[in-house]
Parts: structure tokens; C-alpha cells; sequence
């Protein structure tokens, strides 16, 4: 049951990127859990240049269920002065099933310095938080992460989750790649509304990098919110910060909800 570093260690090289083994402990349902995809997109992106400025958004599409031998290959679409954009696609058996498009921006000196993203109150450090229960929980989530409640039970009727989420393989991987790997952990903020036997997809991801540097031990705090869900859609706004409250990356998601 490899990790991600074992997976990126053990690809086979390719021409315009590198192709992974994605075994059933990394499955949600029938396609690969979106969080590993979008790293796995990341590391191919940067694979481009190893020289390449720190990461300032990703978008990140799920377009069909990858699993087995999974080709990742990037190109350059793009180099400016500042930024540089680089698309990557992931294909599996059946075609391509994810897309993903990247912009690395160097750091520019500004005015203007805000940062409202704070930890939200009533945090439960996580030496005092309760492990998450993971009997029903997809095999990526049960496999490959510890996960733990970071603030009190939502109000009833209000989409809110809150986990502290780490990693149980990080070794070696770029701290924006664990950041993405980490960051679509939780299901979607409405699912305890509901029967938590209904399934859920991830369609599209959208995140914003603020400073993805990793806590020492590997703890992220995530909360995810829901503002909005009908019609078999649910819009999501995803939080992340690391345990010493630094804004690691900010994202919304779109997730089709059948139930």
C-alpha cells in the first residue's frame, strides 16, 4: 500500500512526463481520490523546470474515474517575466480523466499586505481532538490518513466540517504537493445532512496558494463549508491552514451529489 512518495519514487519515466500505479487503497468509488490526482498533476507540472516560482493557483478538473496505470504528461503553455502556466493531463485506460492547469508565479514586492484567513475559534488542538471513525469512509481516507474533529459538532442544519488531516507518507514530497495531496481529504460539507451512504463526485477544484509550508509534524487543519447545495450540486469553500496557523491555500470545489 504505497504512499505517495513511494508512487512518484517508483514512476516510469516518460517522454513529456511519467506514468503511476494507482492500487484500490487509493480509491474513492471507482476513481482515484481526487486529492492524489491533483498532487500527482502537481508533481508532473513541476517536473517541467525545477527551477519553477513558487505555485499561486491551481484548477483541477475530475472528467471520468482513473484507477491502474495512470499517464501524466505536462506542457509549457506559457513563460512570462513573472509567471508561467503549464497544463497536465492524466490518462488512464479509458482516455483522459483528469485535466489540470497550473500558474507559478515568482514572489513581487507590494503595497498592499492582507491576510483575514485566520484559524477559526473554538479549535480543538489536535493533541486533545478525537480521531475521526473511518469504518465507512472511502479506502484512500482509512489507508493513507490520520484524521481528527477540530471543532465542535456543526449546527443542525449547517454544512460545516472541520478535521485536522495529516499524511501518513510525506517524506520527501514537495511541501505544494502535500498541501493538494492533504487538501480535498474531507467529503463534501453536506454529506452529514444526509445518508452518508449517498455517493458524491468531486467535478472541478479551484485553489488559490497563500504559504503551503508543512507543520513539522504534518497536521493540517481543513474546514470545509457548503453555502449552497440542489439540484445534485453542491459549491464548496475549502479552507487550509498548517498547525501553526499559517493560510496554507484556499479553494472551491464543485461536487455532484446523487442523493
Amino acid at each position: 500500500m504505497p504512499g505517495l512518495p513511494q508512487l512518484l519514487d517508483e514512476a516510469e519515466p516518460l517522454e513529456d512526463g511519467f506514468a503511476v500505479a494507482i492500487a484500490e487503497d487509493w480509491l474513492q468509488g471507482r476513481t482515484a481520490y481526487g486529492g492524489l490526482t491533483s498532487a500527482i498533476a502537481l508533481a508532473a507540472a513541476r517536473c517541467v523546470d525545477q527551477d519553477l516560482p513558487p505555485l499561486r493557483s491551481g484548477q483541477f478538473a475530475m472528467v471520468a474515474p482513473l484507477a491502474g496505470r495512470v499517464e501524466a504528461r505536462s506542457r509549457v503553455l506559457r513563460r512570462g517575466r513573472n509567471a508561467t502556466w503549464i497544463s497536465v493531463e492524466l490518462s488512464g485506460a479509458s482516455g483522459v480523466g483528469f485535466t489540470a492547469s497550473f500558474v507559478f508565479m515568482r514572489r513581487i514586492e507590494s503595497v498592499v499586505a492582507l491576510d483575514h484567513y485566520t484559524m477559526p475559534r473554538d479549535l480543538i488542538p489536535v493533541s486533545e481532538a478525537r480521531a475521526v471513525p473511518t469504518e465507512r469512509s472511502p479506502a484512500f481516507l482509512r489507508t493513507h490518513f490520520e484524521s481528527r474533529f477540530a471543532l465542535p459538532k456543526a449546527a443542525p442544519g449547517e454544512a460545516d466540517l472541520c478535521w485536522w488531516v495529516r499524511a501518513k507518507a510525506r517524506e520527501g514530497l514537495h511541501p505544494e504537493v502535500e498541501c493538494v495531496l492533504v487538501g480535498d481529504a474531507l467529503p463534501t460539507a453536506v454529506l452529514p445532512l444526509l445518508d452518508f451512504a449517498v455517493p458524491i463526485s468531486s467535478m472541478h477544484w479551484h485553489v488559490n496558494m497563500m504559504d503551503p509550508t508543512p507543520s513539522a509534524d504534518g497536521w493540517w487543519l481543513i474546514r470545509s463549508t457548503s453555502p449552497y447545495c440542489a439540484q445534485g450540486a453542491a459549491s464548496e469553500h475549502i479552507g487550509q491552514w498548517n498547525s501553526e496557523g499559517s493560510a496554507a491555500m484556499m479553494g472551491l470545489q464543485s461536487v455532484a451529489v446523487f442523493g
